[in-house]
């Protein structure tokens, strides 16, 4: 059995990452937590017996016995440092996003994963989800004709209006955070790994709403300052006439725009708010057939025709990781992927300051434009 440690137990780990170790303890066993806060890497460390808590990272990498598996979940300004050093002391690491601040920060961590033949796992899994799996291969087998346009949306007013949130929301709109590290992200992983590495960058962006009143109980009567772009829209060419399209912002309301469509030839993936957050959840589909009216038209909240043993796309993450150290999966999350992304968002913000579209320098691997087929299984009605 896989051991893993968690540095890092704020919200996102107890929201969702213990959790899912948790429900995933036939695969794995969870022995030490670090945090900086004794109260929280006490509390997390209490969810798995036997497991020992940390408040210096140099005493949590010298645990007794090791780990088989680092999760980095500390704030994204930190990533760059904590996975190094995980690397450094022979650990396999699960980073969370983004992998780091800079490409050359990027590729320094890739270079220490092959300096310590250790494996170096890189959020968001959106790509490891039952329904992204299974939308790759239905692009890949022809079934919505050569794509043609990507695009995506994911707004809200940020952590401060989020009530239930538990750490501090101030952080999301400081420089180097904002809308589209924080989720942004999740639609360029999804963008890239349906239709590949994109060639150029065009965005414009900025900063709507400066002030903020946090809602969260524990902050009752703080405001937060924004000093990052709160709207971002971001326009991507992959090449060969195929282009993509995000908004990424802190400074939505609410929307009843579908979160992710990816269009073809041939038909349209279109995945709706309600649907977006179950990753075996449904799809809605639109398939052209210009020989027989009768049979073109929309095919609303079609199953995965292979769930996953977690529903959650955070917790996809980890079971796709296990999987991969125990010799059962090929990575997808790989830092190459992870870089590229990393580079768009970059690359988005020098567009936004000088006005002019960015060319790009690094790809990953396989998309599922790549090796687009004739035929697929009917999807029954």
């Amino acid at each position: 059995m896989l051991t893993i440690g968690v540095v890092g137990c704020g919200d996102v780990a107890t929201r969702a990452y213990l959790p899912g170790i948790k429900h995933l303890e036939d695969k794995s066993r969870l022995v030490a937590c670090f945090d900086t806060i004794a109260e929280r890497a006490e509390t997390a460390a209490a969810m798995f017996p036997g497991a020992i808590a940390y408040t210096s990272y140099d005493a949590f990498l010298a645990h007794p016995g090791g780990m088989d598996l680092v999760i980095n979940l500390t704030p994204a300004p930190l990533h760059r440092q904590i996975t190094g050093q995980a690397l450094e002391a022979g650990y396999n690491v699960f980073s969370e996003k983004p992998i780091a601040a800079t490409i050359e920060q990027a590729n320094e961590l890739v270079a220490l994963a092959g300096q310590a033949g250790k494996q170096l796992f890189c959020a968001p899994a959106v790509m490891v989800t039952a329904r992204f799996r299974w939308l790759k291969e239905y692009v890949q087998s022809g079934a919505i004709g050569r794509p043609t346009l990507n695009t995506a949306q994911i707004g809200s007013m940020g952590p401060a209006a989020w009530r239930t949130y538990t750490g501090d929301p101030t952080v999301f709109y400081k420089p180097g955070v904002g809308p589209l590290i924080d989720t942004g992200v999740y639609m360029l992983t999804a963008m890239t790994g349906m239709l590949g590495p994109a060639k150029r960058v065009a965005a414009m962006g900025g900063i709507a709403i400066p002030e903020r009143n946090i809602l969260i109980p524990a902050f009752e009567g703080k405001t937060a300052k924004v000093e990052t772009e709160d709207i971002m829209m971001i326009h991507l060419d992959f090449g060969e006439n195929t282009f993509g399209q995000l908004l990424s912002s802190f400074a939505i309301p609410q929307s009843h725009v579908p979160m992710f469509e990816l269009f073809g030839e041939g038909g349209t993936i279109s995945i709706r708010r309600d649907q977006w957050y179950n990753g075996n959840g449904t799809t809605d589909l639109y398939l052209r057939n210009e020989a027989d009216e009768t049979q073109e038209g929309w095919r609303e909240n079609v199953p995965v025709p292979a769930p996953i043993a977690t529903d959650g796309i955070l917790e996809s993450g980890i079971l796709h990781v296990l999987e991969c150290l125990e010799g059962e999966a090929t990575p997808v999350m790989t830092a190459a992927h992870a870089t590229h992304v990393l580079e768009i968002m970059n690359a988005a913000r020098e567009s936004v300051r000088s006005g002019k579209a960015i060319a790009l320098t690094t790809t990953f691997g396989q998309n599922a434009r790549d090796v687009a087929g004739q035929d697929l299984a009917a999807i029954e009605s």
